[in-house]
This record gives C-alpha cells, sequence and structure tokens, in this order.
C-alpha cells in the first residue's frame, strides 16, 4: 500500500479552515476514488465479455445519453462489487470519519442500482445516491444536489476535474490522487484542503499491461529464417519488421484479454494482481490504447505486402474469437493457442518470401500444442490448490487434471518424433554438413518437455509456460546447448 500523505489547509486556505466549521457529513465519490476503476468502462467490458453482440445495444444507448448508458450498460451484465479493486485508504478514512460520529455518504454519477450494491457491500454509508437512467450526477448536478440536501455543510472526497464545482460548494475538498495541476487548483478554494496519495507512478504497471515480456512469441518470425539458412540484410530486415508489428498487434491482444478478463483474473490467486484488475492503471488507458496498438501494428505491416497484412488479420482475427468465445470451450481452446504459435512462424514465411516446410509445420503445432496444455495444466492445478472445483472462466474442471497432463506430454512427445524424421529426411543434408550432432536436439527436448511437465504438475510453474521458460535456468541451459548442436552441425 503507498503511504497517504493528507494536506490540511493549504497556503491560502487559513481563514477558511478558521471560518468554516467541520461538517458532519462526508460525501464520498465511486470512481476512480473509492475504487481504483471507473465502473462505466467496468460494466461496458463486463458486457462485451457476456455477450459480443451486447455492443450493438451498447451503440443503441449511446443517443440517449450518458446516464442511460449507465442504466443500459448494468442491465447487460452484473459487475460483481465484492470483487471491485477498493482504496483501502480511502475506506479507512470514510470510517475514520463516521467512528468519530459523522455521517457518510455515497454520491456517484454511477448507475443507482450499482452504487446500492456497493453500499451494501460495504455496510459504511447512511445513503447512498447515483444516477437514475435521466440525469448523470455528475459535476455541477453533483455539486446543486449536494448543496440542496445537506444545506449545513459537507466535506468531498473527489479524484478529477470535474469534481471542482462541488468542492467550491464544500466545506472541506479532500482529494485522492490528483495531479498537481489540479492539487494547486483546489488549493486556491475558500475550502479546508486535505490530499490523499495513495498510488505510486503508473508506468510500470502500464508496462506489466502491454507484456513486453510476452513478445518473446513473436521470435517465431525469425524462425523460418533460421530454418533456411537465409541470413542477408534483406531478409532480417524483413523478418524484423514482422517482429515489431507483431509484438504492437499481441500488446493490443493482451490488453484486450485483460479487459475482458477482468472477472476471472479477480477470482484467481496470481492474476487478481494484474494492473486492470487490481486497478493498477486505468481501465480508460486500456480501452484506448488497445486499438491505438493494433493501428500502429497495422501500418508497420502494409511494407510487408497483402499476405502478410492476411495472415495478421487471420492472427487478430482468431485472437477476438479466442478472448470472446473459444477460451470458455474445452479443448478448442488449446487448439486456438497452437494455432496462434504457428501463425507467427507463417507471418515469418511470408514476410521473408520463406517457402514454409511442412516438416516446421507439423513440429509446431505439435509442439505448441503441448504448451497450450501445459498453461491450462497450471491453471487447473492453481484451482485445484484453492479448493475449487474448476478452472474460472475456463472450460476445465480441476478432474480432467489427468487428461489434460496426458495431451501436454503425448503431444510433445509426438513433436519430438516429428523432429527425428525430418532430422533422418533428405532435406536436412542440404542445409547441414553433419547430422550426427542434431539427435541430440530430440533427447534434450524429450528432457525439457518432460521437465515442463512435472514442474506444472507440482504447481511450480508460471501461467505461460513461455514466460517461465525465459526465467528458467534450465530451460536457458537447455536452449543453448539446442543452439550449440545447430550450429555443430552446420559447421562440422
Amino acid at each position: 500500500m503507498d503511504s497517504v500523505t493528507p494536506r490540511v489547509a493549504a497556503a491560502g486556505n487559513e481563514d477558511a479552515a478558521q471560518t468554516n466549521p467541520s461538517p458532519d457529513v462526508l460525501a464520498v465519490d465511486l470512481d476512480g476514488t473509492l475504487i481504483r476503476s471507473d465502473l462505466l468502462f467496468e460494466t461496458f467490458w463486463a458486457a462485451l465479455s457476456k455477450r459480443w453482440t451486447s455492443i450493438v445495444a451498447i451503440f443503441g444507448a449511446l443517443p440517449e445519453g450518458r446516464a442511460h448508458l449507465k442504466r443500459t450498460l448494468g442491465g447487460l451484465a452484473a459487475v460483481d462489487v465484492a470483487a471491485l479493486p477498493y482504496n483501502d485508504d480511502v475506506v479507512a478514512y470514510a470510517r475514520r470519519w463516521r467512528e468519530a460520529g459523522g455521517r457518510v455518504v455515497l454520491v456517484s454519477a454511477a448507475d443507482q442500482r450499482i452504487v446500492d450494491r456497493v453500499a451494501a457491500h460495504l455496510a459504511l454509508f447512511d445513503e447512498a445516491h447515483g444516477s437514475d437512467g435521466q440525469t448523470n450526477l455528475k459535476g455541477e448536478r453533483k455539486a446543486a444536489f449536494l448543496s440542496e440536501r445537506f444545506p449545513d455543510g459537507f466535506a468531498y472526497v473527489g479524484d478529477r476535474d470535474a469534481d471542482v464545482p462541488i468542492w467550491e460548494r464544500a466545506t472541506r475538498a479532500v482529494t485522492v490522487d490528483v495531479p498537481a495541476s489540479l492539487r494547486a487548483q483546489v488549493d486556491t478554494l475558500p475550502v479546508v484542503a486535505e490530499h490523499l496519495t495513495t498510488r505510486g507512478s503508473s508506468l510500470r504497471p502500464l508496462l506489466r499491461a502491454i507484456r513486453p515480456q510476452q513478445w518473446l512469441k513473436n521470435v517465431l518470425v525469425f524462425l523460418p529464417l533460421f530454418a533456411a539458412h537465409s541470413f542477408d540484410f534483406a531478409t532480417i530486415g524483413a523478418a524484423a519488421l514482422a517482429f515489431v508489428a507483431f509484438s504492437l498487434v499481441a500488446s493490443s491482444v493482451y490488453l484486450l484479454n485483460d479487459l475482458l478478463d477482468l472477472e476471472s483474473d479477480r477470482a484467481h490467486p496470481r492474476k487478481r494482481e494484474r494492473p486492470f484488475a487490481s486497478g493498477a492503471i486505468p481501465l480508460s488507458w486500456g480501452t484506448a490504447l488497445a486499438p491505438g496498438l493494433l493501428l500502429a501494428g497495422g501500418l508497420l505491416s502494409l511494407p510487408l505486402g497483402p499476405e502478410f497484412i492476411g495472415v495478421m488479420a487471420v492472427y487478430y482475427f482468431v485472437t477476438m474469437a479466442y478472448s470472446f468465445v473459444l477460451k470458455r470451450r474445452l479443448v478448442v481452446d488449446i487448439c486456438a493457442l497452437a494455432g496462434l504459435y504457428t501463425l507467427r512462424i507463417i507471418a515469418g514465411a511470408v514476410a521473408t518470401g520463406i517457402p514454409l516446410s511442412v516438416w516446421l509445420l507439423a513440429f509446431s503445432m505439435f509442439f505448441f500444442f503441448s504448451l497450450a496444455a501445459m498453461k491450462r495444466k497450471t491453471e487447473l492445478v492453481s484451482s485445484a490448490e484453492e479448493g475449487a472445483q474448476k478452472a474460472y472462466g475456463r472450460g476445465y474442471v480441476t478432474d480432467d487434471l489427468p487428461l489434460v497432463s496426458n495431451m501436454a506430454v503425448a503431444s510433445g512427445y509426438v513433436s519430438v518424433l516429428v523432429m527425428a524424421l525430418y532430422i533422418n529426411s533428405p532435406a536436412v543434408t542440404v542445409l547441414y554438413s553433419a547430422t550426427e550432432p542434431l539427435w541430440g536436439i530430440c533427447l534434450i527436448l524429450l528432457y525439457w518437455l518432460s521437465r515442463m511437465v512435472m514442474l506444472a504438475h507440482r504447481g511450480q510453474m508460471d501461467d505461460d509456460p513461455v514466460v517461465f521458460a525465459v526465467k528458467d535456468r534450465v530451460s536457458l541451459l537447455c536452449g543453448g546447448l539446442i543452439f550449440a548442436l545447430v550450429l555443430s552441425g552446420m559447421l562440422l
């Protein structure tokens, strides 16, 4: 928890501190204040997560105004208020106010129905007021409402520019994590000012959300280049551009997945700490960045030609289908993940103009099916440790663990068999002067896949086997040995 640094009676406010009596009522805002999120975006993404066709009803509600939109969104999907990222410092502030004999009210521009549910969950507020589907209780409207309801004065806790008209009419202004410019503006008001700082920089959480460590998967676009031993400048440059474009589009997908998975992530013992699920960064940032990164990746794809753009479009379409539907479908989700890995290899071949080997395609499908099955296995192991009967948001129950494990092992071993058949094929003699060292690759892969399955079984692996392998010394050593064997086969 970041430190709370209150500031009382800012410069220029001394007279106000002496003439304005301490109010009895503390009015607390909801979005960005009581919770580290925004219920407009919470309900929007919850609605799309439940049913992607909800977008039609959402667009239909837009002309009726913001209050009607919030009422519509609330009807499309119910947000679990118990799992929302509450600001513990603000909750504690409100509790201290009430324990001192004051009254605490929740006043928000969010829809009244969800405001009531939040108030009931916390059991902290004497009153709860929100938008009614017609009037958006924000800014000047909220200021007028509070002034009329509490004519003897009130303190107000808020977090944004829209709250300035309310602070102007309040007896005490309490800000939460506001920028320096807004803080200075509040300090000029004729009220007692108190500033709460409850969070640090958002840069690190933003980088976590974009997941640059996951870009390692996009190194697969270089695989056709290495498999064909084509190392000229033009080919490497085309593969590098494909890597950057794929990385931007992939980050767009990661953001989209996190926004759609808010509910399931908050129910997960580790994923609940993800930036959007935990409220470390606003949902509005992800809502803007997801299409922005997609557009940037699309523009970088243009020089690589229409075929590469087509592969990227297929990748994005499959990921969208995965986010909305496929990830909840038994076994189909594993096939989709394996296909997405293979699409990266296809994209590298298309970008560089290198013919794609059937051997490479066969190996990648079996190998990445194994890794995808491991990923589901780790989720099931985690669910079993938590005492849950199924993996939340997925189509598996914990009793499926043996079968999922068998799929991971069987598919991984088949990929090694494909590798062995490839090494024994005439195509290898064209590329390698000696094939004997290449047989060591099969032994290393057998060891590595078996070890990974064992670690997943013991609950010692992260949710993504690829990310785990990058941080695992044994996996890095295996990768180094494979590279050395390939180099030996080329040079001996």
